[in-house]
């Protein structure tokens, strides 16, 4: 999932900003802060795996949050708005983190009550699934009183509905898991099964999807898939109201079935949420209700949303924001002051940014030149401009820490000794493909940090050899642009992190040649043999140990043998509330607060 910039658990697509030793790198940070041993901890406990629950579970309604209470306005201030609101276009954390106020699936997170221990249970379904054949057929029961916001029943006609669509040509910056599973394919070749989704009158099989009366819907895969539950816990494969689809307009007016309804969006102004009558608690082991009204103002930057939150004033003590972090300048003195930091979360993400070197690109067919780029990038002012080591660990790899597979010693281009680049080797390389001085269009999120971590390192490029010019990229539709084929950019960054604990949700979605289309997050337009020889072995490997090791040798050989990436950090997250706030907790899974669990002292 990309993070809000960014990808994540279950498309809870979710944040950034991650620490635990960076050497050789000046701070831009605190040094308030001695948790390298509590990050580790943090890190390895999210590679564990997430157990699936039974019926019990899967009841309603969630647990009470200790001391909340109901009623109240919370505001919420957000850098970016809401390029997507239908379910199935939904892959990056902002979006995600809101889809678990407004959206529900067959199945969930459900959070312990500090938000560090999960288990998928039954969200719409009564439990997780029921599989008796190692994951070939998976059986899903639908709960009694469930309804979307428009009081009309949820029933297997809306799920069917929201599985066909998928294969329509519109829907196409979504995940792709459960298509590709249900097709027997990798890549694109999945849409050939319905091409136009459900809207021509045809449908799914029985032999494939099978809906036989209003409350069951049954999965049938021609191969195991024991992941399903973890799948249809993502905000892309949420519920879509048969009814109320409208096609391409759905995206900015869903029929929502989670606990708030959209009273109003103006796209990068605001959104108004409101409480969803239709939203039966008993029915949800997940979510909770306690916020009458939910506001949210757009284009408000870190340092804005921080200023406002510290001040503490007014409406906004009573104010969080789901995506947005400490910015850098205030970081330090946050942590340092006990008063402030007690208002602050903080918690490990499984994001992992990335410098993507776009293949498409001619002039980027010479690996002398893409090795250049990977000696030359300075990823000490990405650090820096998140808030240094309080913020973010530089990375070595494309595997996160908080993933199975990770290798803390693998740093192919040197970054954890030499962060700030090293432009002498570069530009050996660049003399030996006898191409000094080539223009590099460096595509840049248009927001201070982008700004300020871009005007470094295209320095550090230029020191190198490179004539870099920088192309700004609105921060609302940033992942929209850089993933469109014929997008200008030759190098940009992105940040992807795992759907679920496993690298099965980082390499192929990422570097799978099959899966490049527009819309795709194959970024770096790459198509490997090797590569797409290596996901389908490994894909059928039961034992997620031999997995998690094949897995990393793709990393390995991806940044060794092709050059398409440069790991520039991996992310932690640390946000702030207003006095007023209760029940502000990170979860791990959503990779920053948990808004389900917020209510108004």
């Amino acid at each position: 999932m990309s993070r809000g910039g960014r990808h994540a658990y279950a498309a809870l697509s979710v944040l950034a900003a991650g620490a635990l030793v960076l050497t050789g790198c000046s701070k831009g940070g605190s040094d308030a802060s001695d948790n390298n041993k509590q990050d580790q901890e943090n890190a390895k406990r999210q590679q564990s795996s997430i157990k699936f629950g039974d019926a019990a579970d899967s009841q309603g309604p969630a647990a009470a949050v200790k001391g909340a209470k109901s009623g109240g306005t919370m505001e919420v201030l957000q850098r970016d708005s809401f390029a997507h609101l239908d379910p199935a276009q939904i892959y990056v954390s902002d979006e995600g983190a809101l889809s678990q106020l407004i959206h529900r699936g067959l199945t969930g997170y459900k959070a312990s009550g500090n938000g560090k221990t999960h288990e998928v249970v039954g969200d719409l379904a009564t439990d997780s699934g029921t599989t008796t054949d190692g994951g070939k057929t998976w059986k899903y029961t639908l709960k009694d009183g469930i309804k979307f916001a428009d009081g009309t029943a949820i029933t297997s006609k809306d799920i069917r509905q929201t599985f066909e669509r998928q294969f329509a040509s519109f829907i196409n910056t979504g995940p792709t898991y459960i298509q590709q599973w249900l097709a027997n394919t990798s890549g694109t070749e999945y849409r050939k099964l319905l091409p136009d989704g459900p809207y021509k009158g045809k449908h799914l099989p029985d032999s494939i999807l099978q809906t036989p009366d209003d409350k069951t819907i049954v999965f049938k895969f021609k191969t195991a898939h024991p992941d399903l539950p973890y799948a249809l816990a993502m905000a892309g494969y949420a519920v879509v109201s048969a009814k109320g689809d409208t096609k391409e307009k759905y995206d900015k007016n869903p029929v929502t079935s989670g606990p708030y309804k959209i009273q109003s969006f103006k796209s990068g102004k605001s959104m108004v949420l409101v409480k969803n009558t239709n939203w039966d608690p008993k029915t949800d082991p997940i979510r909770n209700q306690y916020v009458n009204q939910w506001n949210f103002t757009f284009n408000q930057q870190y340092e804005q949303s921080t200023k406002a939150l510290l001040a503490d004033t007014g409406a906004d003590q009573a104010g969080i924001s789901l995506t947005n972090q400490v910015d850098a300048g205030n970081l330090s003195n946050v942590l340092k002051d006990p008063k402030m930091k007690a208002r602050t979360i903080s918690g490990y993400q499984p994001y992992v940014g990335q410098m993507n070197i776009n293949l498409s690109k001619p002039e980027l067919k010479d690996i002398n030149v893409r090795k250049a780029i990977a000696y030359a990038l300075p990823v000490t002012p990405f650090i820096r401009a998140y808030g240094g080591t309080d913020a973010m660990e530089v990375a070595g790899g494309l595997i996160s820490p908080t993933v199975s597979g990770y290798d803390p010693s693998f740093d192919p281009y040197g970054k954890k000794k030499k962060p700030a680049g090293d432009p002498a080797k570069a530009k050996e390389l660049l003399k030996k493909a006898g191409k000094l001085n080539m223009k590099l269009t460096f595509g840049y999120i248009n927001t201070p940090e982008g700004q300020q971590y871009s005007t470094a390192m295209a320095a550090g490029l230029k020191k190198a050899g490179f004539d870099v010019q920088r192309q700004e990229i609105p921060a609302e539709s940033y992942y929209d642009q850089v993933s469109k084929l014929n997008n200008t950019y030759d190098i940009f960054h992105t940040a992807w992190g795992a759907d679920w604990p496993s690298a099965s949700t980082v390499i192929p979605p990422l570097y799978d040649g099959r899966q490049i289309a527009d819309g795709a997050s194959n970024y770096s337009q790459v198509n490997d043999e090797h590569v797409n020889s290596e996901i389908d072995r490994i894909n059928k490997i039961t034992d997620p140990v031999k997995a998690a090791q094949g897995w990393e040798e793709i990393d390995k050989y991806l940044l060794t043998k092709v050059v398409n990436e440069v790991p520039t950090g991996y992310y932690k997250q640390i946000q702030i509330a207003g006095s007023k706030v209760g029940g502000f907790v990170y979860d791990d899974v959503i990779g920053g607060v948990d808004p389900r669990r917020l209510y108004i002292k």
